[in-house]
C-alpha cells in the first residue's frame, strides 16, 4: 500500500501553520494548474498537490492524518502479527460487493484508506469514523466581489461577469442571474464553481459579495432612498414645481411657498426594492442653490431686495 507523505507533497515542515500550508498549495497549483501546465505529468503533480492540501488545510483531518501515519507500519504484519495503529479503533470499514481494494482511481491508496476510498479487504468499501463519513473531499468554497449600481441591483436580472482564477490568475466570465432588490454585502452563489475537489468529489462553490458603487444622485440606507434636489431662492421662496429624480425616472413635485433648505418631501414606495415585494421610500431634501456670478440686473435686484425685506434667517 502507497504511503504519501502530504508535507513533503507541498514542501512544508510537519509543524507548519495552516497559513504556510496554503501559501505553499497556492504558489504549486499555480504552478502545475492544467490551465497553465500542459508538460507531462503536471496534471498528476498538480491532483497529488491538491489530495494533500485538502487534508492538511482541515484540522480534523490533520489530526488524524498525522495520528495513522505516525505509525504507518503497524499495517505491516510482521509474521502475521501486524495490526492497526493506535487510536484508529474508532474507525469502522463498511464492506461492499465487487471487487476494487486500492490501486484504483486518481488519488493515492492510502488516501483511500485513511478518507473514504477502498476497503483495505479488497470489497470496495469505504473507511469511515463514527458510522458516517466525515471526511468531505469537496473542493473549497471561494468569494470574489462582484460591484453593481443602485439601478443594477434594484432592477437584478441576468448579467456576464469575469472573475479572476486564485490559482491562475487567468479570468473566466460566467453567466449570472441578480436577484432584484439584492443589497450590499449579500452574495450570489454559483454551484460547483469553486475550487476543484479532491479525488473526484465535486467542486466548490463560488460565492459572489456584492458591493454597491458610490452614486452621483443617490444614498440607500435600508431600504430608503436619499437624493438631493437644488432649488433657487426665488423658487424656494414663490413656491414651485421641481423635479426629482427615482429608480424608474423623474418625477415632479410640488414645492410650497417659503420652502427652506433642508427640508424633505417623502415619496412612499419610490425606495429601494424589498425582497418580499414593495419598496421602501424616497426621501427628497431640499437644497438651495445661490449663482456663483450675477449679472448686473440680478445684482441690483439682490441689493433692492436686501434693502426692503424685513426678513431675519433665525
Amino acid at each position: 500500500m502507497e504511503y504519501r507523505d502530504y508535507y513533503a507533497t507541498l514542501g512544508v515542515a510537519k509543524q507548519a501553520s495552516a497559513d504556510d500550508i496554503q501559501k505553499a498549495y497556492r504558489k504549486l497549483a499555480r504552478k502545475y494548474h492544467p490551465d497553465v501546465n500542459n508538460k507531462p505529468g503536471a496534471e498528476e503533480r498538480f491532483k497529488e498537490i491538491t489530495e494533500a492540501y485538502e487534508v492538511l488545510k482541515d484540522p480534523e483531518k490533520r489530526k488524524t492524518y498525522d495520528r495513522f501515519g505516525s505509525q504507518w507500519k503497524n499495517f505491516q504484519g510482521q509474521g502475521g502479527g501486524g495490526g492497526f495503529p493506535p487510536g484508529f479503533e474508532n474507525f469502522t470499514v463498511n464492506f461492499g460487493g465487487g471487487g476494487g481494494g486500492f490501486g484504483g482511481g486518481e488519488h493515492s491508496s492510502f488516501f483511500d484508506m485513511l478518507f473514504g476510498g477502498g476497503s483495505p479487504f479488497g470489497g470496495g468499501g469505504r473507511a469511515r469514523r463514527g458510522g458516517s463519513s466525515g471526511f468531505d473531499l469537496r473542493g473549497q468554497d471561494q468569494e470574489a466581489r462582484i460591484a453593481l449600481t443602485i439601478e443594477e441591483a434594484a432592477e437584478g436580472g441576468d448579467r456576464q461577469i469575469t472573475v479572476s482564477d486564485p490559482v491562475t490568475g487567468q479570468g473566466k466570465t460566467y453567466s449570472v442571474k441578480i436577484p432584484a432588490g439584492i443589497r450590499e454585502g449579500q452574495k450570489v452563489r454559483l454551484a460547483g464553481r469553486g475550487g476543484p475537489g479532491a479525488a473526484g468529489s465535486p467542486a466548490g462553490d463560488l460565492l459572489l459579495k456584492v458591493e454597491l458603487k458610490p452614486h452621483e444622485h443617490f444614498r440607500l440606507e435600508g431600504h430608503d432612498l436619499h437624493v438631493t434636489v437644488p432649488v433657487t431662492p426665488w423658487d424656494a421662496a414663490l413656491g414651485t414645481e421641481a423635479s426629482i429624480k427615482t429608480l424608474n425616472g423623474a418625477l415632479k413635485i410640488k414645492l410650497p411657498p417659503g420652502t427652506s433648505s433642508g427640508r424633505k418631501m417623502r415619496l412612499r414606495g419610490k425606495g429601494f426594492p424589498k425582497p418580499r415585494g414593495g419598496a421602501g421610500d424616497l426621501y427628497a431634501e431640499i437644497q438651495l442653490v445661490v449663482p456663483s456670478e450675477l449679472t448686473t440686473e440680478e445684482r441690483e435686484l439682490f441689493e433692492r431686495l436686501a434693502k426692503v425685506s424685513s426678513f431675519k434667517p433665525s
